[in-house]
Formats: C-alpha cells, structure tokens, sequence
C-alpha cells in the first residue's frame, strides 16, 4: 500500500524556526489533537521505502532490534496534518498577533499561581542553576500553559513523518527519531504511549529527544529524568537548558530602541547574538531609547506592532531565550510574560 502526502513545503512562505534545543512554539499549546492509537500491525508504507530500511539498518548496527524496529514503522502512521501544522508555525505571524496569544490575564494569573505552587522547585533551580524562577515559568507557560496542553501526537508518528515525508528538515527529524529511540532505551519510556507535539517535543516543557536527554535533570531524586510527569524535573530541565546556554541571572533581557533613517533594514533579521556596540547600531541609526550600559553589546530587533514596527536592543539573554525556540516572537513573549508573573 503506498499513502500519498501532499508536499506542502513546495509553499511554505517562511522557513521553520526550529531550535537546536527544543521545537517549534505551540506546538502543543495552540493543537489539541486527538490520540492516535496504540502500535500494531496495519498498512503502513513505511517499509516499502529504502530510506526507511536504510534508517533501520542504521540503527541495527548501533545495536537496536530489527524485528522490534519493523515492528514499530509497520504501525507507524504517517499524518498529512503534521504536515500541514507544521507548514504553518505561529511564528510566521507578526508580533500584533502573535503576542496576544501568550500575553493574557487569565495566563499571567495562572503563571502566577502556578509559581506560587511550586515555589520551593524554583528556588531549589535559582539556587542551583542561577536562572530567575520568572523565565523558567514563562516558558513552561508559553510551551503547555502549565502542562495543560502537552499535545496528542504520537512522537514516533511525528518523528518519523517529518523524517521521511518533509524533505526541508528530514535529516533533522530522522536523527531526532533515533535520539528517540535511544531515549526510549535510557528512560523507559513506551513508545506507544509517549506523545508530544506535531514537530515531537515533549512533556511539560516541550523537550525534542535530542535536549531530553543532554539537559534534563533528576530534580526530585526519583531515579528517572521524568519530563512527562514530574514538575520537579520539568522546572530544574528548564532551569538547567538556561544554565548550559550562558543565562545572566538578574540582567535586563531587551531595551527599547528607536531608529533614524533606513540604514537599520541592514541589521534586520540577523542572528540574535549580541555582538554590536552602541556605536555600531549608531552608524544604523539605531539609539537606546531609555538607559543601557554604554559599553555593553546588543543585538537588534524589529517586531511588527499595532501601530508599526517596534525597535529593542537585545541583551545576551534575550539570545539565550532564543537558544529555546529561534524566534525573535517567541523570545519578546517569553519576556513580558515573566515580567508580568512577577509585577
């Protein structure tokens, strides 16, 4: 039997903005999808391909089950809505409407709650690791609403759709299917059970296979790296991503900026590494607009508002933000939201 997928990367407009870290925001947040079921033996293409039995034989030579791996593509699913979810991330939008998805009251007073009832998790990951507890929440807020929203794919399906049928980023998803597959083996976890967003991060931060299992920690001493269940391990895993990528606990994220001319279309959409000094940006026409440390070094971002474009100087925390998801977007929300957690 061979299933069709319709190539919807032919007309995707952006690029995907995943991070080396973790995948794409909302992922979870904005796709409540219905569980697919459990493993068995069906119809599935996948082993008809020779890339796939390349993959598998790959992976038997690192040591891994044939008969169990056949197993699992045999009942794989490949899923044109991953497909289609994925041609369209939210941080194709501008910020006017990107921003009020994540910046509400009702998420603001259940981060805060959410704080509060954790409390002794976050000052154990501040004591231990140096990152302020606001950001930690924010982008547990931003990635599952407080674990509220984890996602119903099947990691295996999504892992194997992307690797196999999305051609822009195959070789990405085909080594996170087999950080997967190891990850499985190291943490025990159920293959047919472990589910995740369409772009196959998981748990309650949101973790692709491959930062599951280089930056989660066993925060709660329970013996297991448990990002599924165990908010211990969740907000100590967060707080451990920010460590490892150089988070500067209690300094400013972004400063507000104006511009003069247009010689600041050159430094738009340049990685977000804050590598100019003032007056770098000052031969771009670009200028603080309240206090900043004058000899410091800053990148530049443009956003798209309601009322026109909105400038900053970003901070290096603001490119450790975006060491989590690659968006300046995503960044600037995980910012205010922290912020307001904690006026």
């Amino acid at each position: 039997m061979t299933v069709t997928l319709r190539p919807v990367w032919a007309r995707l407009a952006r690029p995907l903005l995943l991070s080396v870290g973790l995948a794409v925001s909302l992922a979870a947040t904005s796709v409540p999808v219905a569980a697919e079921s459990d493993f068995r033996a069906g119809d599935s293409p996948y082993l008809e391909r020779d890339e796939v039995q390349s993959f598998i034989d790959e992976q038997v030579a690192a040591g891994r089950d044939r008969e169990a791996l056949e197993a699992m593509f045999s009942a794989a699913d490949p899923q044109q809505r991953i497909l289609d979810l994925i041609s369209s991330p939210a941080e194709a939008r501008p910020w006017k409407d990107y921003r009020p998805i994540f910046i509400t009251d009702e998420r603001i007073e259940r981060g805060r709650e959410f704080m509060q009832e954790h409390d002794r998790w976050f000052q154990r990951a501040e004591d231990r690791f140096d990152v302020d507890p606001k950001i930690i929440a924010a982008i547990i807020g931003i990635e599952t609403y407080y674990g509220r929203n984890t996602g119903g794919f099947r990691v295996f399906d999504a892992l194997a759709t992307l690797g196999f049928d999305y051609p822009p980023r195959s070789d990405f998803f085909r080594r996170e299917l087999g950080e997967f597959l190891t990850l499985v083996d190291e943490e025990g976890l159920d293959p047919r059970e472990t589910r995740g967003s369409y772009a196959g991060a998981m748990g309650r931060g949101q973790f692709i296979s491959s930062s599951y299992r280089h930056y989660a920690v066993d925060f709660d001493g329970s013996g297991q790296r448990d990002l599924l269940n165990s908010w211990p391990d969740t907000i100590g895993s967060v707080a451990n991503y920010f460590r490892e990528h150089h988070w500067n606990h209690g300094e400013p994220v972004v400063a507000k900026a104006r511009v003069e001319g247009d010689a600041h279309e050159e430094l738009v959409s340049r990685n977000y590494q804050a590598r100019f000094d003032l007056d770098e940006l000052a031969e771009h026409g670009i200028y603080p607009d309240e206090a900043v440390d004058e000899g410091g070094e800053y990148s530049f971002i443009r956003l798209e508002g309601d009322d026109g474009y909105e400038y900053y100087l970003g901070y290096p925390n603001f490119y450790v933000i975006t060491r989590y998801n690659r968006s300046p977007l995503y960044a600037m929300a995980a910012h205010e939201l922290a912020e307001a957690l904690v006026d």
